[in-house]
């Protein structure tokens, strides 16, 4: 899989843009707040639909203007594919693949999968519960179409249950529609978690070999997965916390409240682990997370890398750099520097100014 190129109109810093990628490696140089990550960014949401910066379409496109457009040209497997993205201020975003309108954004997944990787995913293992499960959802939802199709079922219901929660301070009799709402929960909850098992073993048999030899053999990672729930005691811990969850106006069980932990050398580094163990427990991740989209769906997902390669020092750089192999690379930076040393082939080069990209 790779991108052929990309097309921006009105979308952040950029009036116009059409920049044509190689196959192999692509650097995109420049000082900070020039545009790089913008170009990420739209790649991004042509694979996903949502901005990795969590950020809202109206926030996204140019200052001053009422729309924006994002035009990938893909090829997978020998079939060209043109994603077409319409942002829009006052209405929902507007998706076409080859031209043709799709109804839901969901039809876009899968399409065109990537692996992105910035200084923030650095601190996926320190940081709080809530971006570990952002991690495991987006990579699930790009490689499960059910998974996803159960993950937005069960957001929705949390939400509505949360309304009715707060709506039975002032309405008591609704309370009977309470095991209603449970039991959808209970539906959509298990199938999450069921899938949720089977992706941590499925990363825990790339990512403990991966680990290893970044550790120069000197560490072992394992993945726990840590249910609020299980399967078996979901049911019950949902009715004994009824009264509990009137009484705070929220749902609080569930695999919405999943955590994950991050095992070396039978420490939990999360909490007792040193910034080095967590960063290069992450770099692990994302490594293994390339290595399993190529597993399940036979085919190389495209890496962004977003100026990480300042953030490791040169024994992490050199690994992950001579992990990339065939894989389409897109890279920040701010400088060529960093690649002098790096027995590493370098495609395309461009150049990011002020919202211009000139190649060099």
């Amino acid at each position: 899989m790779i991108i052929k190129s990309l097309e921006l109109a009105d979308f952040r810093n950029y009036e116009n843009l059409n920049i044509e990628f190689d196959r192999g490696t692509n650097i995109l140089y420049g000082d900070n707040a020039q545009g790089k990550t913008n170009i990420m960014e739209a790649i991004y949401l042509s694979s996903t639909t949502k901005s990795h910066k969590s950020s809202k379409d109206q926030d996204i496109i140019r200052f001053g203007y009422e729309e924006s457009h994002i035009r990938t040209y893909l090829e997978k497997e020998d079939v060209e594919y043109k994603v077409d993205m319409h942002l829009r201020k006052s209405k929902s975003k507007g998706i076409a693949i080859n031209g043709q309108k799709i109804k839901k954004a969901a039809e876009l997944l899968g399409l065109l999968n990537v692996v992105f990787f910035s200084p923030e995913d650095l601190s996926i293992i320190k940081n709080g519960p809530v971006e570990r499960r952002r991690f495991v959802d987006m990579e699930l939802c790009q490689l499960d179409n059910f998974y996803l199709y159960n993950l937005n079922h069960y957001n929705k219901i949390v939400n509505q249950r949360n309304k009715l929660l707060k709506d039975l301070f002032m309405n008591p009799d609704l309370r009977d529609t309470l095991n209603i709402w449970d039991s959808q929960l209970l539906s959509f909850g298990s199938k999450i978690i069921e899938r949720r098992q089977v992706f941590v073993s499925q990363l825990n048999e790339i990512i403990f070999d991966i680990h290893k030899k970044l550790s120069g053999e000197k560490e072992e990672l394992v993945i726990k997965y840590e249910p609020d729930v299980t399967i078996e005691n979901y049911e019950k811990k949902l009715s004994v916390n009824q009264e509990r969850d009137i009484r705070l106006k929220q749902t609080s069980t569930g695999p919405h409240r999943d955590d994950f932990s991050f095992i070396v050398n039978d420490v939990d580094i999360r909490k007792f682990g040193s910034q080095g163990q967590q960063r290069t427990a992450a770099l692990s991740l994302k490594l293994s997370e390339i290595e399993l989209v190529k597993k399940i769906t036979k085919d190389t997902p495209v890496l962004l890398l977003d100026d990480v390669l300042s953030e490791l020092d040169s024994n992490r750089q050199n690994y992950l750099l001579n992990s990339i192999g065939d894989i389409q690379t897109i890279i920040t930076c701010t400088g060529l520097d960093e690649f002098v040393n790096n027995r590493f082939e370098i495609n395309r080069v461009f150049n990011v100014q002020n919202g211009v990209v000139e190649r060099k």
